[in-house]
């Protein structure tokens, strides 16, 4: 299986190609099959999405899932626990992470 993946221009979200447009949801991502060098090309044409390419899928229950990791990183999120970072001493600084 083959998907689509890059990132909205206006956002920076990671998205998916679903058939029909782009999703932020890897669970309704769609197969491009063959198709995939001709909807990277219109899509950089575009210009909806940043640096548009293909990838590699397997079908799962749940939907795809990437084949390599650095993709599944990008489908499901960072691989450290929101909750352990550090704050600053002061609140008014804003919020960041180390």
């Amino acid at each position: 299986m083959k998907i689509a993946t890059g990132n909205d221009l206006a956002t920076g979200d990671v998205v998916w190609w679903d058939g029909e447009g782009w999703t932020r949801h890897i669970e309704d991502a769609a197969d491009v099959g063959e198709n995939g060098a001709a909807l990277i090309a219109r899509e950089e044409a575009s210009r909806r999405v940043n640096v548009p390419y293909i990838i590699d899928a397997e079908m799962t229950p749940r939907g795809p899932r990437p084949a390599h990791i650095k993709d599944r990183i990008r489908a499901y999120g960072p691989t450290v626990r929101l909750d352990l970072n550090r704050v600053p001493i002061d609140p008014a600084t804003g919020s960041w992470v180390i």
